[in-house]
């Protein structure tokens, strides 16, 4: 089927022919039928004695019996052929037919044992119809068997084949007694292999689909640790940024009510304010999570411009802040804003989380080049020379995620206390554009 194109359009654009469905495996007699293989398939799985003593016994009621029905028919023949006893004629087809009982678990054993039996009945002189055994024998070695042992077995097929042919010379010519003979030998080789090989490429295919499976249910798990780690990283610094703020305004604010009640009211006021934009950065990030219909609100991420409120936010809780940038900081790619705007607040949280509301905190952000390098110090407590050291719950988090952040972009940290007092972290990320494969488009 093709499709029309309007006159005047591009013969080059025409799209391709659209690939027609296979009528004949959506034929309901073949669904049909591939039903009642898939469940003959399990019962044998069940059971697999059942099948083979089913061959067996229809081997032996469709020739075998013939065999003892029709004894006179084959002394009309043209080849003279030995007449046996029934008990002979019954040993003979015992000896092709019980064998198949053990085609599938041993086939190697099983097409000697019915190929010795039927050199035995053409060096008697005899003829039976049960020979037909002889070509299932040799299918189920080429399906079952060891693949090694094949040639060996067509080798002697071909000489016990070439003893029945000149036996029957007297009716029929050599040449063509073999090409019948040889005919249906192939004919039980290459179903056996077809189906062998058919089976071969089915199992392949079902492990290659179970492989895909546990390759993508790793790539879920891997993506989901990885969406998790993402929003406990941003919840740290949405959570910790702002609760430190609220934490430093509410003590400051408790000590200016009973000096200065204004400086108070100040206070509770940033609280406030900090504690509404905690809220609502909370909530359009779980509005991003929560599984409804309704778009959720989304704003944009912060960035290199949002640095100079957060430290005006961080200025009304206490500490000094001095901020200063160097380089053209707005044509910074959205990414890399975000990444040095969360890296800037985590250092000031810190600041005012351990060094406290009276520090002094200098913030250097400066492009050079191919990197972007961000510096913040401060004094430390006034009272100390050192910081005191992070709860045990909470020790190396902000560090683990500014470092996690940098990472991204193949940068590195170092962070520490200073030789006069306090602390400072230095960042660098790298500004160099990721390039993929050749010809590889986004």
């Amino acid at each position: 089927m093709t499709t029309d194109l309007p006159a005047g359009a591009d013969a080059s654009a025409r799209p391709f022919p659209a690939a027609e469905p296979d009528l004949l495996w959506g034929h309901p007699l073949v669904i049909a039928l591939n039903r009642v293989v898939q469940r003959l398939r399990a019962a044998d799985l069940r059971r697999p004695w059942v099948l083979d003593t089913a061959v067996a016994v229809g081997i032996f009621l469709l020739f075998g019996a013939a065999d003892l029905v029709h004894d006179g028919d084959r002394h009309e023949m043209a080849v003279r052929f030995t007449h046996l006893p029934v008990a002979g004629v019954l040993a003979l087809q015992a000896g092709l037919v019980v064998p198949l009982l053990w085609r599938r678990r041993m086939p190697s054993a099983t097409f000697a044992a019915v190929l010795a039996v039927f050199l035995i009945q053409w060096l008697l002189g005899a003829w039976l119809r049960a020979d037909v055994a002889l070509l299932v024998a040799l299918y189920s070695l080429a399906l079952h068997g060891r693949l090694r042992h094949l040639p060996w077995a067509c080798a002697a097929m071909a000489g016990v084949l070439g003893l029945v042919s000149v036996r029957v010379s007297e009716a029929v010519s050599v040449g063509d007694a073999l090409f019948f003979l040889f005919s249906a030998v192939t004919a039980a080789l290459a179903l056996g292999l077809a189906v062998r090989i058919r089976r071969s490429q089915l199992a392949g295919l079902r492990e290659r689909a179970a492989r895909l499976e546990i390759e993508r249910d790793q790539r879920s798990k891997l993506a989901a640790a990885g969406e998790r780690t993402r929003v406990a990283r941003e919840m740290h610094d949405i959570v910790g940024h702002n609760l430190s703020v609220m934490i430093t305004l509410a003590d400051g604010g408790a000590y200016a009510a009973l000096i200065a009640p204004e400086r108070g009211k100040e206070a509770l006021e940033l609280i406030g304010e900090t504690g509404r934009q905690a809220l609502g950065e909370l909530r359009r990030m779980l509005g991003v999570l929560r599984d409804r219909t309704d778009a959720p609100e989304l704003s944009p991420q912060p960035g290199i411009a949002d640095i100079d409120a957060l430290c005006a936010r961080i200025r009304a809780a206490g500490p000094k802040v001095r901020y200063r940038t160097i380089g053209d900081l707005d044509a910074l790619d959205r990414g890399v804003q975000l990444t040095a705007y969360r890296i800037v607040q985590e250092a000031l949280t810190n600041s005012l989380r351990h060094a406290g509301a009276d520090t002094q905190v200098r913030l250097a952000l400066t492009v050079d080049g191919t990197q972007l390098r961000i510096s913040a110090d401060d004094t430390g407590p006034p009272t100390g020379t050192g910081r005191p050291p992070a709860p045990a719950n909470q020790e190396g988090h902000g560090l683990a995620g500014m470092a996690e952040r940098a990472a991204l972009y193949g940068g590195s940290i170092v962070a520490g206390p200073r030789p006069g007092g306090g602390w400072t972290v230095q960042v660098t990320l790298d500004l160099t554009p990721l390039t993929g494969p050749p010809g590889e488009t986004s």
